[in-house]
């Protein structure tokens, strides 16, 4: 097994203890796993707490910090962290403006989340959810009932996370991240399998040559496997997938996300022909993001979000934010 670490085990504490050292303006409670910025909480501002399996950094850890996430919540390779970190992350963030939970549409993150929620409010946290569920790919998924949250995790945590840092009330933070993933479409395309370090294996079998269209972030089956393509061929099929899905009638931000082991020269690569598309599509793209940032391990990959944007929505993504893996504006 050809990987950067001690033991199994012990890779996920290995990381937040690594992240910590890294990065100063963060909380990193190792032994109890919860990521913080080191200024909460901020008085009267709501929180945005999110979480989910670790293996997809820089997801969520990486975008704990000003503008964006309050908390983060890493579990497992690939499992949801447990009810406990989530009120330990709302207790430590709360400052009486309420908590956004910040959900990705995978079961065992939604029932975590919602005793979450209910054992935070015992204890007189005002919380409020929202269910992250932008991928077309698949209806129903070995992890899910309806769609999975994906890339479009991105887009609600930086955009609601820049409402709250504005001051908006719960109400109003909650009622953006809902309107985000409305507006949020994705598509995912695996070249390998991505092997965890406890199987040390692939997780999936993938032949030479081949690519499978419509994957999760944990591997899980997509649409269909073809021979592979070239890079005009499969931004033809992904970007048709999320157009067709989103029907966007105004700008869109497009995210070219890497799944953990693609270089930036394949990335960009693909994200000219992203734009290429999208242009043939007659589709307004008013940002774009190209990078590793919702990942799975050591996949090669790519993903594409499209994320439609009015003129509110694009000032809150242009709003400054500092974290690890988001930085700009400030």
């Amino acid at each position: 097994m050809r990987m950067l670490i001690n033991v199994p085990e012990t890779v996920v504490a290995d990381a937040l203890r690594g992240m910590a050292a890294a990065h100063p303006g963060l909380t990193v409670d190792v032994e109890r796993r919860v990521v913080v910025r080191r200024d909460a909480p901020v008085a009267g501002k709501v929180a945005l707490v999110s979480g989910g399996g670790s293996g997809h950094e820089p997801l969520h850890g990486g975008f704990v910090g000003p503008g964006m996430l309050a908390a983060a919540c890493p579990g497992e390779v690939f499992t949801s962290p447990v009810p406990d970190q989530m009120v330990r992350a709302a207790a430590a963030v709360d400052s009486g403006a309420g908590v956004l939970f910040v959900v990705k549409n995978y079961t065992g993150d939604v029932l975590n989340f919602e005793m979450a929620a209910e054992l935070a409010e015992d204890e007189g946290i005002q919380v409020a959810k929202v269910l992250v569920d932008d991928d077309v790919a698949v209806t129903d998924s070995l992890y899910t009932a309806g769609r999975r949250g994906t890339g479009g995790t991105l887009f609600v945590e930086k955009i609601a996370g820049a409402a709250a840092e504005e001051g908006a009330p719960l109400e109003r933070v909650e009622a953006i991240a809902r309107r985000v993933n409305e507006r949020c479409r994705s598509f995912g395309v695996a070249l390998s399998a991505c092997t965890t370090p406890a199987k040390g294996s692939p997780t999936f079998d993938l032949p030479a040559g081949e690519l499978e269209l419509g994957i999760g972030i944990h591997g899980e089956p997509g649409r269909e496997r073809r021979p592979m393509m070239t890079s005009g061929e499969i931004a033809d099929f992904a970007v048709d997938a999320v157009v067709e899905g989103l029907r966007p009638s105004g700008p869109v931000i497009a995210l070219v996300n890497g799944m953990g082991a693609t270089p930036l020269l394949e990335l960009y690569g693909f994200n000219a022909e992203v734009q290429r598309v999208l242009g043939e599509r007659r589709v307004p793209v008013a940002r774009t993001l190209v990078g590793n940032y919702v990942t799975s391990l050591d996949m090669a990959g790519c993903s594409v979000t499209l994320c439609e944007v009015d003129e509110e929505l694009l000032r809150l993504w242009d709003a400054p934010v500092e974290t690890p893996a988001l930085r700009w504006g400030r």
